[in-house]
Order: structure tokens, then C-alpha cells, then sequence
């Protein structure tokens, strides 16, 4: 059995309707935070509570045979880390760390983490390889980085491996339109735009224009959800044939200005799409594009949605049938 942590959240759903459609058996814990259980499979086991109770954990793993997990639990918000960095020290780190305590009191020996290019920081290159140094530069990729380290040393100590995945910006829905993209607050860049297509906003604002970049807009690397969800499955899998632990990036390789997401947008939305630009944010890098070599490689990772437009269509056939998300 796989437990998947966050099982509710964006990714953590759509991983786990794949997992379900490969025919594997499912538990998903979740504290339905920022989750939602209508997301979930009905056909996984859903326990509603947080990682970081010992006693609740504890409970799932006496009930079930779990042999491996996925780990998304986690908060994500770059702006309210820089905010509220003690609740992403508690969340993140903290209930990283009752859940390997639980997991080696069980003798379950296999993760795979739900990482982020945010530990890099302000990249020195680009593509940004696995190798390149880590200087996170708010507190969620901070702590981000503090679980990637907890990791490696549950490995050396209790033989725990682990993969850990650090992806850029993810978008787009399953294909089905069961299951998308439903934030409160929003905070993606994507789903933002499409609230404006939708009149569910008046424009979108945009964080500076005096970036070193062709337009003056920051770059991202953005990655499908369903292909993220394969990369997290495929992951599993090296684990069990290789049993070492590893680190992987994942993304598309090129970058996209907001600009460039924006104009993407109105072509396949059909709508005008109003923005306008406003001040910086604290802690934006201005250019976050991976290489995603190694994990095509050792993983056969091979992403199905590589170019821009289709993973807007996507999120934008799941936000047009359920404009109010999972509420609807």
C-alpha cells in the first residue's frame, strides 16, 4: 500500500488518480488545509488529520500495510513564508519529522518528496542542474531544503531512501476535467489569468517589468500536473528496483515569461485578458528553468505536455466546467 501525504492538494490528487488508474492501493492522509476531499479518488482510503499529530499517524500506519510514501504535505505560499516563516518550520519540518519517526518505527523504507526548485534560490545558471549550489531565498524553499537534508540523514542512519523531486511551476488539469486547480487564496500565475478570462476578476497584476529578461518579466519552467504525477510513479518505481536514493529536477526546459503566460492565455481562452503592472515581490527569482536530463534519463521520465498552450487548455477546460472549484 502507498500512503500518500497531501493526497488532497493539487498535485497530491492527480498522483493519486494515477496511482488508482495503475491499479495500486491507496491512502491518503490529509488535514484538508488547503485539500480538498472532493478531489480525492473514492476509491482511495481517506484518513483526515495532519502528519504532525504522532498519535494520528501512528493509528494509520497500525492500520495498514504500507510499504512506501509520497509526500506533498506541506504549506507552499513563497509570500507567506516570508511572512509567517515559523508556521512553514512547523508544517514543513516538523511534521517532516514525525512522519520519519513513524515510518522508521514501522519499517517502512521508501519516500518520495515532493521537492521545489525554490532551494536553489537565485540560480548562478541556466538550466539548473542538480548539482548547482542551494541558497534558498525565502523560507519555503528554506525549509524546502531543510527536509531534502533530514532525508539524507534518515538515510544514513536508518536506511530510509528517498527520491526528492524538485519541480518549477506546475499547471494545468487531468484531462478528464475531474480534477484541477482550486486554491483559496489563489496565488498561481495561471489559474489567476484564467480567473480574469473567466470575469471572475477585473485584470491581472504583474510583479515587475525590469527583470533582465527579453520583456522585463520574470521566466518560469512550467510542468503539466498528470506528467508531475507520472514523475512521482516512475520515482517509486527506481526505488523499488534501485533502492538508492536520489535527487531529481523536473520541468519542460524552457522558460516562459509572464508576459509570454499571459498572451499564451488570451489565444486559448479567446479573451482580452487585461493586466497591469505592479511593484516586485520580495524573494522572485528571475529566471527558474531546469534541466530535466537526469530524470529522463535514470527515470524514463518522458513529460506528454510540452507545449505552453495545452497545459493552459487544460487548466482552462477544468476552470470553465467548475468555475468555483471543488465548491461547485
Amino acid at each position: 500500500m502507498i500512503l500518500v501525504c497531501g493526497g488532497a492538494g493539487y498535485i497530491g490528487s492527480h498522483t493519486v488518480f494515477e496511482l488508482i488508474e495503475d491499479g495500486k492501493e491507496v491512502i491518503v492522509v490529509d488535514n484538508l488545509e488547503t485539500g480538498h476531499k472532493k478531489a480525492i479518488s473514492n476509491k482511495a482510503k481517506f484518513y483526515n488529520g495532519d502528519i504532525r499529530d504522532r498519535k494520528f499517524l501512528e493509528k494509520v500506519f497500525k492500520e495498514n500495510k504500507i510499504d512506501s510514501v509520497i509526500h506533498f504535505a506541506a504549506n507552499s505560499l513563497v509570500g507567506e513564508s516570508m511572512e509567517n516563516p515559523l508556521k512553514y518550520y512547523d508544517n514543513n519540518v516538523y511534521g517532516t519529522q514525525i512522519l520519519l519517526e513513524t515510518m522508521n518505527r514501522h519499517n517502512v523504507k521508501k519516500i518520495v518528496f515532493s521537492s521545489t526548485a525554490a532551494v536553489y534560490g537565485e540560480p548562478k545558471s541556466i538550466p539548473i542542474m542538480e548539482t548547482d549550489k542551494t541558497f534558498p531565498t525565502n523560507p519555503y524553499g528554506e525549509t524546502k531544503l531543510t527536509m531534502e537534508k533530514m532525508f539524507k540523514w534518515a538515510d544514513s542512519a536508518y536506511g530510509i531512501k528517498y527520491i526528492s523531486l524538485r519541480y518549477f511551476n506546475v499547471a494545468g488539469a487531468h484531462i478528464t476535467e475531474k480534477i484541477g486547480e482550486d486554491h483559496n487564496p489563489e496565488t498561481h500565475l495561471i489559474p489567476i489569468i484564467l480567473q480574469v478570462a473567466l470575469d471572475k476578476r477585473e485584470k491581472i497584476f504583474i510583479f515587475g517589468d525590469d527583470y533582465n529578461t527579453s520583456d522585463g518579466t520574470c521566466i518560469r519552467d512550467y510542468i503539466h500536473v498528470t506528467d508531475l504525477a507520472h514523475a512521482h510513479m516512475l520515482a517509486l518505481e527506481y526505488l523499488n528496483k534501485a533502492n538508492k536514493s536520489n535527487i531529481f529536477n523536473l520541468g519542460n526546459g524552457e522558460g516562459f515569461s509572464v508576459k509570454e503566460i499571459i498572451e499564451a492565455a488570451r489565444k486559448v481562452t479567446g479573451h482580452p485578458i487585461k493586466s497591469e503592472i505592479g511593484e516586485r515581490r520580495v524573494g522572485d527569482p528571475e529566471k527558474l528553468v531546469a534541466s530535466s536530463e537526469k530524470a529522463k534519463r535514470e527515470l524514463k521520465w518522458k513529460p506528454k505536455y510540452i507545449d505552453i498552450e495545452s497545459i493552459i487548455e487544460s487548466a482552462w477546460n477544468w476552470h470553465k466546467n467548475s468555475p468555483d472549484g471543488f465548491k461547485g
